[in-house]
This record gives structure tokens, sequence and C-alpha cells, in this order.
């Protein structure tokens, strides 16, 4: 058994999940002799303390090599097939199908900082940033991410985001949000998409916080990636980066609750 230096360092419970999904090394050259546990480490290491990849303990990999592997498995979307694969393996674990049937929408206006890269200014939020675009099934897990200035409309964003899946989610029927995707995109959707768009909106009467029958799922995703302090702003120059971190975040969630039921099923 391999003993964690660092609350984030993967157990070999969670390693045992994950490395068959790590890509093999590329053909021709030398034979890789990197630790890529190490490296794994590093990247959640970065993800949820938040620290600059130059901040990256030196007995975990390499700053260098960390961020070497973070751009390109970005590139070649690693992630997002990493992602992808472990949320099947959950909901399957929970008795549910592999792909869902519904899904949540939903946006969070995040603020940047003085790394260059795309921005915008919501006015709405009265925050000058980017917006992150996210749909989860019913258990809240992550189906699609996008990042855009926060100066697009929650209707514009949700048109880029629906049109990366539409031919991915075979069984999606049903997609639920907010007021603020209200109007001419529930045709959209219908048109493009093939899938029902329901708004659910907050009663007038209604006064202070109250909870809104599935429209919280998607709330409580924020919630669990709000946990990952890189997320806390938007510090990457290019928003497929971030994009990458909310993938890495939504990746260690599901690896620890996989690895927790095959504990208690051993």
């Amino acid at each position: 058994m391999t003993k964690s230096a660092y609350p984030t360092d993967l157990k070999d419970t969670e390693w045992q999940i994950l490395e068959p999904l790590i890509p093999p090394e590329l053909p021709g050259g030398r034979p890789r002799t990197l630790d890529m546990r190490k490296v794994v480490n590093s990247i959640l290491y970065v993800t949820r303390g938040g620290c600059q990849w130059r901040m990256t303990p030196r007995e975990l990999s390499a700053w260098q090599t960390a961020y070497y592997y973070f751009r390109r498995w970005q590139k070649e979307g690693v992630w997002e097939r990493i992602n992808a694969t472990l949320r099947r393996e959950v909901r399957e674990q929970a008795g549910r199908e592999a792909e869902p049937s519904a899904a949540v929408l939903d946006s969070q206006s995040v603020k940047t900082t003085e790394v260059c890269g795309p921005r915008g200014y919501d006015a709405g939020k009265k925050i000058k940033g980017r917006k992150r675009h996210i749909l989860v099934d019913t258990m809240g897990l992550l189906l699609k991410v996008v990042v855009h200035v926060a100066s697009i409309q929650d209707r514009d964003g949700a048109k880029q985001l629906l049109e990366k899946i539409a031919q991915r989610m075979p069984r999606l029927k049903l997609i639920w949000a907010d007021g603020g995707y209200a109007g001419q995109l529930i045709d959209w959707v219908k048109t493009t998409c093939g899938w029902a768009l329901e708004i659910i909106k907050r009663s007038d009467d209604t006064k202070g916080f109250k909870v809104l029958l599935l429209r919280w799922v998607v709330e409580r995703t924020f919630g669990w990636l709000g946990r990952y302090r890189r997320l806390s702003k938007d510090y990457e120059g290019l928003p497929e980066c971030s994009e990458s971190m909310v993938y890495i975040a939504m990746t260690h969630i599901m690896l620890r609750r996989l690895a927790l039921s095959s504990r208690s099923l051993a």
C-alpha cells in the first residue's frame, strides 16, 4: 500500500480505477520512466489546492512535467473522456443506465485574474471574467462544460454547450433550466437537438431562499466544484484549460466515490 503524502494524493484503490484510463506512452523514442501516479497527484494538488504550477511539491513530479501532461491531455480530450468513463461507472454502480435521459443546465460567472486571455463583463452578476456553463445528470455528475466570456448571455452560451453534445447523448430527452433560458431557446433545443427544455421558475410569491425542484442538483455540483480552489476564480489563460480543470475536479470526486463503494463491497 502506497502512503499518501498529501490529502489530494490518489489512494491505491483510486489509482487502480484511473490507471487503465491513462493514455499509453507515444510510440518511438525512449520508454517512459515517469511515475504517472505522481504526475496525476501533482495535477490534483494544483487543482484542489489552487496553487501555481511552479509551487508543486518537489516530492511529486516536476512542475514542468505535470503541466506538460495537463496541456497535452487537454488538447487530446483525455480529461473529458476520463470524466465520461467514470460517470458511466458511477451511474451503473448506483443501479442506473450508463447514459442519462434527463439533465440540468446552469451557468456560473467567475472572476478572472491578471492572466491574459478572453474575458467579458456579466452585467447581471456584475462580474468581469468568464462564465462556466455546465450540464449535469440527475445525480449531479458532469456531462459537459463550456467556458466562455461572461458577457455572453445564458441562452447563447447554452447553445455552444448543447451543440457539442447533440449527437453524443442517445438517451437524453429532457433538460431542466432556470428562467434565464426561457424564450426562443426552448424551440431551438427541440429543433436542433430533439430534446425538451423545461423551465423551472421561482414563484413571485416566494420570499428568501427556497430549494427549487431539480434545479438544486446543478447548484450542488457547483458546490462540489467550489471545494477545488483552482476553480475559485478562473486562473487559466485559455477557456479550454478552464474546462479541463472542471473535468479534473469532477474526476477526483468520482474516483473517491467509486473507491469508497468498492471498499464497502469488499
